[in-house]
């Protein structure tokens, strides 16, 4: 008994070894200026990635496509270290305040750490910190693309009024700003069982000192500054009347908010993270919008500017994906990568 179990324990010993050397097993090499390999473990992870975002298992072609992303990349990476091209890591916080912010004006407000990471891993089936390495790595190759292509990109015209004009009138049934609403919020946060009672308490005692009265909401907001406070309050932001901003609040926090008028004090809402206790700042109607109208609220960005803006995004990113063949061209000439097919046969 003894000596079949110490058999089935070598087995399931052995088996888990040559699983693991056989992820370290190249799935290609990349030798522009270097040899680096691309192991089958990290073929096998990207390419989960990628069925999990489809829904579904990739077919033969698709799974060799996304191995010739990761050469590709690996190849413009070496090309760039090459030609003494570097991102900072400044840049990548540059590149992620901007998208934090892209998410602030789809949802009305600043999003916390919180719902900042969980879009992120939505949308990518990343973490935030393997997101950021990542974004690292497409800030570098974009570098450098601009840097061997700019000749491409020196003469892109800017959208004509008439390009503009003609672009508005085929969208303008879609150019409806949502009924929206600017709020101030004092918060009390809680992060478990214990905290959400005490947070609650707390919430109470401010509700009652509050009422409906909006000076003493105000007075509130400044008392949220001293460091005695024990909650936070701030400008919450523009929210607008709709499912997207409405799955960030929560059903309760938005019929909350347009039921109440401008200066008006809602009773304490209770969050995900936190109690809530919203003024009303500013109230906006639906609207269909024109050229001149502000696009976005709490900005200076019209209708013209955005769709101004949209037109020469389309323009820049035909450049971009004809460049970007073109240097994927250059940089696959005389082969400078080997596929290990017998190890991607899976």
């Amino acid at each position: 008994m003894k000596k079949i179990c110490i058999s089935i324990f070598l087995g399931i010993f052995l088996a888990g070894l040559l699983a693991a050397q056989s992820d370290l097993q190249p799935a290609a090499i990349v030798r522009l200026t270097k040899s680096e390999p691309i192991t089958v473990k990290q073929y096998r992870t990207e390419l989960e990635r990628y069925e999990k975002q489809a829904g579904r298992a990739l077919a033969a072609t698709e799974k060799r496509q996304v191995l010739d992303m990761m050469i590709n990349e690996r190849l413009a990476m070496q090309a760039a270290e090459r030609d003494k091209i570097a991102i900072t890591d400044n840049d990548v916080n540059q590149q992620l305040t901007q998208l934090k912010n892209n998410m602030a004006q789809s949802v009305g407000r600043q999003p916390t750490d919180t719902e900042f990471g969980q879009a992120i891993r939505n949308e990518t089936g990343l973490e935030l910190p393997a997101f950021r390495e990542q974004l690292k790595k497409q800030l570098l190759i974009q570098k450098y693309l601009m840097e061997k292509k700019k000749d491409s990109f020196a003469n892109i015209k800017v959208p004509s009024e008439d390009e503009i004009k003609n672009a508005y009138n085929l969208a303008k049934a879609q150019m409806v700003r949502p009924e929206t609403v600017r709020f101030s919020m004092i918060q009390v946060a809680f992060t478990d069982a214990a905290s959400k009672a005490k947070a609650k308490d707390i919430a109470d005692r401010l509700a009652r000192e509050i009422g409906t009265n909006p000076s003493k909401f105000d007075e509130n907001l400044i008392k949220s500054q001293t460091p005695s406070a024990d909650f936070k309050a701030g400008d919450g932001g523009y929210l607008p009347r709709n499912t997207q901003a409405q799955q960030v609040v929560g059903p309760d926090f938005m019929n909350i908010a347009f039921t109440l008028k401008q200066g008006e004090v809602s009773r304490v809402i209770e969050g995900a993270k936190g109690y809530q206790i919203i003024k009303i700042t500013e109230t906006y109607e639906q609207k269909n919008l024109e050229l001149e109208d502000i696009f976005q609220l709490g900005t200076r960005m019209t209708v013209r500017d955005y769709i101004g803006n949209s037109l020469l995004q389309e323009r820049e990113q035909s450049i971009i994906a004809k460049a970007t063949q073109e240097l994927v061209t250059e940089l696959r000439t005389g082969n400078p990568y080997q596929i290990i097919e017998a190890n991607i046969n899976f």
